[in-house]
This record gives C-alpha cells, sequence and structure tokens, in this order.
C-alpha cells in the first residue's frame, strides 16, 4: 500500500515539476524580452530543481552509531539554513535593486506637475505604474518561494532535529513519505508559482504552448531557399 502511494505521488510531482522547470528554462531561453537577472536566477533555480526531482530522494534516517549528531546538525545547517539564508539576502537584494533603480522612461518631472503635452504625459505615466507594479510582482513571487521552500523542507529538517535526540528515532514510514513528497514538491510547485504571478511568465508560457502545438500539426516542408534566390535574381536581371 505504501509502495503504490509513494509511487503514484512521485510520478505525479515530479512529472508536474519537470514539464513546469524545463518549461520555465525553454520561456526565458527563447524570448528575448525575458532574458533579465532575476529570470536568469530564476532559471539556475529551475536548473537546481530538475537534479532535484531527477536525482534526489530522502536519506535513510538511522539512529546507529556515535556519528548521528554531528552528521545531521551539519545536514541541517549545510542544506537548511545556509540556502535559506542566502535565499532571503539575494532576494531582498534583487527587491532593494528593483525598488531604487530609476524607472524606465521616467520624465524629469513629476507626472501630476506638468501638463505639457497631455497624451504624452499620461501614456508615460502609465507606463511608469505598469513598471512598478511588475517589479512589486516579481517581489511577492520571489518573496513566496523563499516561504514555500522554508515550510516544505521544515517537516523534514524538523525530523532530522528530532531524531538527533531520540532513542530510537521516529521513523513512522507515512511521514517519511510525507517528507520526500515536501521536497519534491518544493522543486515542482515554483513553475506553477510563476505562471499564477507573473503575467510575463503566463505570457510566454502561452507563446511557448502554442508554438509547439503548431509546429506539430504542420510540420515545415523542405525548402530550397538558395536555387530560389538565385533564380529570382537570374530573372531579375534578364528584365534589366
Amino acid at each position: 500500500e505504501l509502495q503504490v502511494v509513494t509511487i503514484l505521488l512521485v510520478l505525479l510531482i515530479c512529472g508536474v515539476g519537470i514539464a513546469g522547470n524545463a518549461m520555465v528554462v525553454l520561456v526565458v531561453l527563447r524570448t528575448k524580452h525575458m532574458v533579465t537577472p532575476t529570470n536568469c536566477y530564476l532559471v539556475s533555480l529551475a536548473v537546481a530543481d530538475l537534479i532535484v526531482l531527477l536525482a534526489a530522494g530522502l536519506p535513510h534516517i538511522s539512529g546507529g552509531g556515535s556519528f548521528y549528531m554531528p552528521i545531521y546538525f551539519l545536514d541541517f545547517a549545510v542544506f537548511y539554513i545556509i540556502p535559506l539564508g542566502l535565499a532571503i539576502v539575494l532576494y531582498g537584494l534583487i527587491a532593494r535593486i528593483l525598488f531604487v533603480s530609476p524607472l524606465p522612461a521616467t520624465p524629469q518631472r513629476s507626472c501630476l506637475g506638468s501638463t505639457h503635452r497631455g497624451g504624452s504625459l499620461k501614456l508615460s505615466c502609465r507606463g511608469n505604474k505598469g513598471a512598478l507594479s511588475s517589479r512589486k510582482q516579481v517581489t511577492k513571487m520571489l518573496a513566496v518561494v523563499v516561504v514555500l521552500f522554508a515550510l516544505l523542507w521544515m517537516p523534514y529538517r524538523t525530523l532530522v532535529v528530532v531524531n538527533s535526540f531520540m532513542d530510537p528515532p521516529y521513523l513512522n514510514m507515512w511521514f517519511l513519505l510525507f517528507c520526500r513528497m515536501c521536497i519534491y514538491l518544493n522543486s515542482a510547485i515554483n513553475p506553477i508559482i510563476y505562471n499564477l504571478m507573473s503575467q510575463k511568465f503566463r505570457a510566454a508560457f502561452r507563446k511557448l504552448w502554442r508554438c509547439e502545438e503548431k509546429s506539430a500539426e504542420n510540420p515545415t516542408p523542405y525548402t530550397a531557399p538558395v536555387y530560389y534566390s538565385v533564380t529570382k535574381d537570374c530573372s531579375h536581371d534578364s528584365s534589366d
């Protein structure tokens, strides 16, 4: 029963996560306006999540021998506390840069302090509001990613700490399955967050999906553009 549930959940979560993270990488690499420092960071995060989903598993927790506590406290620090701290610092710096850097195409005067060329000024104000709204979306999205990382890794990390003091350790198979699914879910859920919270990612996902559908329905026929161009040039020269 446990094996059946494990297989079904792993297939579902890892399948969605692998497809979603692969789409994040493709969307950013194939869409010029999506190639930004923040999105490049998200691509590296998606690649890391792909590695987790493809290769990682929950380590076997055992209570024997005298090195258990230092090993697992080192594991707790290296793979949870340090990454979480780095994520908070880096995301904080990204948010600070987003809000401190000037908005694109911002006029020197205030939007409310001038009536000269009212139409173009309104467009500039709308553009500034759109850019500010986009920056707020990115900041919220990064905050959600950090919070989910902290929450979804918490059950396993709590189990590690608790088992460091318990003898015998707590090894309930269903709770271990829950911990494992939370870890996989952390690596699978980020593309869904990008799709829900970012209009640019949502539009780019749709465009990528439509392009894939069109290419599957209408395969590109074999053509010989070199011969066509030569013929065209020759006919053009003869008419001259």
